[in-house]
Formats: structure tokens, sequence, C-alpha cells
């Protein structure tokens, strides 16, 4: 049976009293109290532990710790990315305690997030992490930390249009558009790092800038025109998805002649391409702007590169042997062939 009494403070106090099991917790709001008192009682009636014993994880920021250390404990190390949305989470709502994690409370912080400029993307994997450190301290620990205040929060925002799917990108540049980018590249004598080359390059092997720029001179085999990319992104794996994909010359570009201009000019030590990823992107973001190329971004020329492979002829399983696509509805998004090129496949195979 649980009591709830409001404190001298303002807060509110419940304890709960059942089947020879008792335990007692604090809340700013009576409606949190509630929750936590019902989720208390279905976890001794089913005979659930109640107490975590030997974890003082009490906020919302003690759990997201609780989960970095056991991910470290395990050699797993968090992405970037990952690690960049819990820390803004822990900032946002570390203080509170897990069931003040309410329906109302997230409702509350995804609005005010999509105030701030925060979309529909954003916010559901704001949500998505949030039940992944509740659902981890619950799992692993044992833990008090419903989960049903996220799920009912992510069908409200959802609803309201604050939560959802990022929209499938169709941009591919044309050959106007791919032709100026060069041009304008090549022809910039303060532009250090050779980003026409990168491009092309892109393009013919349908490869993310982070992974042109991190290839080495033993990831190439020149004899058999092959090349080793190291840790692929790969939603369900971190780390260890090494693929070799071999260098094919039909898009366009030579991926091999591209090589060797590179070791005409870098030497054959160390990475192929050794830039930052980061400075390859702005360079071609700054060109487009100067050219009004609207809505480009250099993840689209991994979509042009294949489509491009599929305009060929490659079929679907082909395809993904290049850009490492284990999902094949996946590879579906990156594919947008145009009508017109169905004139050339035609015309090949009729030959």
């Amino acid at each position: 049976m649980a009591t709830i009494s409001k404190l001298p403070s303002g807060s509110w106090r419940v304890q709960v009293r059942r089947k020879g099991n008792y335990a007692s917790e604090s809340f700013l709001r009576r409606g949190d109290a509630e929750i936590w008192a019902r989720t208390i009682e279905s976890r001794i009636d089913r005979g659930e532990p109640i107490h975590a014993d030997g974890i003082t994880a009490k906020t919302f920021k003690d759990l997201v710790d609780l989960h970095k250390q056991d991910l470290a404990d395990v050699g797993k190390s968090l992405g970037r990315s990952k690690a960049a949305s819990l820390d803004f989470l822990s900032s946002r709502l570390g203080t509170l305690k897990p069931a003040e994690l309410s329906r109302e409370r997230l409702i509350e912080f995804g609005r005010a997030r999509a105030r701030e400029g925060a979309g529909p993307v954003t916010l559901s994997i704001d949500l998505g992490y949030i039940k992944t450190i509740l659902s981890h301290a619950a799992a692993v620990h044992g833990l008090i930390a419903p989960t049903e205040g996220v799920d009912l929060a992510r069908i409200a925002l959802s609803r309201l249009g604050l939560v959802g799917k990022s929209s499938e990108r169709d941009r591919r540049p044309s050959e106007d558009e791919i032709s100026a980018i060069l041009t304008a590249l090549e022809s910039n004598a303060r532009q250090f790092i050779p980003v026409a080359r990168v491009v092309r390059f892109a393009i013919a092997t349908a490869m993310r800038q982070d992974e042109i720029c991190r290839v080495r001179w033993e990831d190439y085999d020149p004899r058999s025109k092959m090349l080793l990319v190291r840790d692929r992104k790969d939603p369900r794996r971190k780390s260890g998805n090494d693929q070799r994909i071999p260098l094919l010359s039909v898009s366009g570009y030579d991926p091999c002649a591209l090589i060797e201009e590179q070791r005409a000019l870098v030497g054959d030590r160390g990475r192929i391409f050794p830039y930052n990823g980061r400075s390859v992107g702005t360079a071609f973001r700054r060109v487009c702007r100067r050219l009004s190329i609207d809505d480009l971004h250099f993840h689209d020329l991994r979509h042009e590169a294949t489509s491009r492979l599929f305009e060929v002829g490659f079929s679907i399983e082909q395809v993904s042997l290049l850009t490492g696509h284990k999902d094949w509805k996946m590879l579906r998004r990156y594919t947008h062939i145009r009508p017109e090129g169905l004139h050339a496949l035609a015309a090949s195979r009729v030959a």
C-alpha cells in the first residue's frame, strides 16, 4: 500500500509497504510520486527486486554516467555523436530522478527543444537515448527506471509533428554543377587540399569523406585494384567493420588513377589522402555557396556514386559490395536513378 504525503518543503514523500517490502522516495511533483509508487508495487507483485545493491544512482545524470562506465568496462566506446547527445541530455535533464521523467515532463522538454530549433529527427534521437539509459539501468542494475513516460511522450510529440523520421534525400548534382564545382576548386590557388580530386574519388568509390581521408597506402592493392576500407559505418557495430572494395572506373572517374596522382603529390607513406575530413567538407560547402548551388552536401556525392553504379547495370548485391550496405532497404535510400539514364542502359543491353 502506498502512502503519499506532502513535506514542509513542498516535495511529496511516497512510502510503499507491500508483502513485507518497504521502499520510500521523495519527488517534487505528486504525479511523479504516484508513478513511482505504481512501479514499485508492480515490481513487488512480480517478485522483482526493488533495491539495487551497491548502486547509488539517484538522478538521470547518474544513470548516464553508469551507462558510460558499463560500456567502458566491456571495451565499448561511445561514438562522437552519441557522447555529445548524452552530455547534452545530462545538462538538461540530469538533475531529475528517473521517475520524474514522466510523460508531461518529456512533452515539455520536447516542446522546448522544438522552440530552440531542434528538428523531428533530432528530438526522436533524444527520446531514443533517454529510453536507452533508463532501460539499461533497469535491465543491468535492477534500478527503478520506468520507460512508459518516454513511450507516451513520443506518441504525443509525434502527433504534434515534433518527432518524426528523416525525409529521404533525392538530391543529385547535375553534370553542369559537378563541372562547375571541379573547375572552381581547381582554379583556387589558395586551396591547399586537392578537394577536386577528393570529389572525383568520392563519385568513383561511393566512400564517405571521413573514409576517404582515413584510408592508408597499405590498404591499397594496385595489382588487384582493391582497397580496404576500415571501420565502415554500421548502426549495429561501432568498430571492426572492415571491407575490401573494388576500385571500378565506371562512373566517369578512374579511382586508381586518382590514387596514383596522390602518390606523386604526397608519397606512399601514411594516408593516401592525408587531410582533415571536416576541412574537405568545409571547402565543398564554400564553393557551393560561391556558385549559388543550393542544398548540395558532400554526402550527396555518395548518392551520386551509388546511382551511377545502378545506371551502368550493376545489381543491388553487386552495388552493396562497393557501398558497404548490409541492409538492402537502406541502400534504396541512396539510389536515385535518372529516368533518362534508362536509354543508355537499354542500348547497352541490346548491343
